[in-house]
């Protein structure tokens, strides 16, 4: 199990790479996380969903992505509340009071170490992720994902610190001094994360670390920033740059304050033709030839936001003015004339005037929908014009269903009454998707549709003239292996594999 003195100190891309290295060496990893929070979710191929971490270190490993991975998954509505699903289904919402009372905990307790048993009879070995700090003493009782879930697993613990934020001694320290007995004796590795700046200043504070908590320094990780892992965490998203490039197509992802799968525009962020920045500023939005509004895990109070700080506004202005807005999931669900939420599914707003870009009405509520799809390019608009710099392209034949993406939302969106129907996207099992008003302005349920690299071919069409010559798409899966296995490598030069290996096979 890789456990943290804290959260953000690197567990999950620390994960993936012992997953890959697992690999490499020719083991069976599998990933697992008992319980994870993160609105960045993926639906694995059965039609369930898990953290996104989870399922980026299933790929690592080369497996695919199972709830058994990461059984339990908390996606937060607000800042109290939370959504709890439990393999792969909603099962009610709760707050974090309710969430970590005692009762009902043996449930779900059960239900984790179920999950661990199922991965544990198929993979060899398993690579635990903790959650947070393990030294949080007012929920030891009610934790299901740190130390006790290192127990039941038999699992030996290595313990991951920032060294970047500060106060390394002290949080590696009181980390292990504030466990059981029983805990600081399964703690049998330290690892120091996030160096930066030479190695060898560090070497004597490494022999210090060891003398004073009695556990081996396995490593000391440089930080790095030129290998790109899928993030969790929309935090670093305020951090891309939003001056808009010549040369180049400027998309301006709406940043909303409960933004969801935004891994969906990590191919178009990497594209060279695309200059990708996230931003609610009106001035920014202007600026873009693209918007994309993104998935919300609650759709109600991110556009009564954006109507409240001028966003939206902005968003129909640039839509007058040329710009191309395409919205996905729940942004599509903003996108339309309404949105209702009757049932009080999201909170206490019962509907909301959308932004009427598209003749759509969303009513949220009913049965979630979780499911990986395949799908084709589908447009009935008239408006549409059938030359090869159209954005949407008509229907391809029944059987030629080249795209792949996944769907997880609550919700149903329909035309409103009178208007023609135009979905964006045919699906395999013959339904269609999504609404396409014309070539520059159109919405989806699809998550992962810019995953495909003609979709965003097409995106970028009506914008070539814009282009540098020469710029091209790329091979994203093959990016993704390589980053994998540079991480690998990375991890592998800093840590010591022979000692993890011996602790690994040495009882303690």
């Amino acid at each position: 199990m890789l456990a943290g003195t804290g959260s953000d100190v690197g567990k999950s891309v620390l994960a993936t790479a012992l997953c890959r290295i697992l690999r490499q060496d020719g083991y069976a990893p599998a990933p697992f996380k008992a319980q994870n929070m993160a609105l960045n979710s993926f639906a694995t191929p059965e039609g369930y969903e898990i953290g996104r971490a989870q399922a980026v270190q299933a790929e690592a490993a080369g497996l695919a992505p199972h709830t058994d991975m990461n059984p339990l998954l908390l996606k937060p509505q607000s800042d109290h509340t939370s959504q709890v699903v439990l393999n792969g289904r909603p099962v009610g919402s709760s707050s974090a009071y309710e969430y970590f009372r005692n009762e009902g905990r043996d449930e779900l307790r059960q239900a984790v170490h179920a999950a661990f048993d199922r991965l544990n009879a198929r993979y060899n070995p398993i690579v635990l992720e903790g959650a947070g700090s393990i030294s949080e003493l007012n929920l030891r009782r009610q934790d299901l994902v740190n130390m006790p879930m290192a127990a039941y697993a038999d699992a030996d613990v290595l313990l991951v610190a920032d060294i970047d934020r500060g106060g390394v001694f002290a949080s590696v320290y009181g980390s292990i001094a504030l466990q059981t007995a029983e805990d600081r004796r399964r703690i049998r590795g330290i690892i120091v994360n996030k160096f930066r700046g030479d190695m060898r200043l560090f070497d004597e504070g490494r022999r210090m670390m060891e003398e004073l908590c009695g556990v081996p320094v396995l490593g000391v990780i440089p930080h790095f920033t030129d290998i790109h892992i899928e993030e969790e965490d929309s935090v670093a998203l305020t951090q891309k740059a939003v001056a808009a490039e010549r040369g180049r197509v400027n998309v301006a992802v709406v940043l909303l304050r409960h933004i969801s799968n935004f891994t969906d525009f990590n191919v178009l962020e990497r594209d060279p033709r695309v200059h990708l920045y996230y931003t609610n500023n009106e001035q920014e939005l202007l600026k873009a030839d693209i918007i994309i509004l993104p998935g919300s895990k609650s759709t109600i109070a991110d556009l009564y936001e954006l109507r409240r700080n001028g966003a939206a506004q902005a968003i129909v202005r640039a839509r007058r003015d040329g710009a191309s807005v395409l919205g996905i999931c729940g942004g599509y669900q903003m996108m339309g004339q309404e949105v209702l939420d009757p049932d009080h599914v999201e909170g206490d707003i019962e509907r909301l005037p959308g932004l009427g870009l598209l003749p759509i009405l969303t009513t949220i509520g009913g049965e979630k929908r979780t499911r990986q799809v395949s799908f084709t390019l589908h447009a009935t608009s008239s408006a549409l014009h059938a030359t090869p710099s159209t954005l949407y392209a008509t229907q391809s034949p029944p059987h030629h269903l080249p795209f792949t993406g996944y769907e997880i939302h609550m919700g149903r969106t329909l035309p409103v009454s009178g208007a023609p129907e135009q979905p964006l996207c045919l699906l395999s099992d013959g339904t269609s998707d999504g609404y396409c008003a014309d070539e520059r302005c159109a919405g989806t349920y699809i998550h992962g549709l810019l995953d495909n690299a003609e979709v965003i071919d097409r995106l970028l069409a009506p914008y070539a003239d814009k282009l540098s010559t020469g710029a091209a798409a790329f091979d994203y899966g093959q990016f993704k292996n390589e980053q994998y296995d540079r991480l690998a490598d990375h991890v592998r030069h800093h840590l010591d594999m022979e000692r993890l290996y011996q602790i690994m096979t040495t009882a303690q």
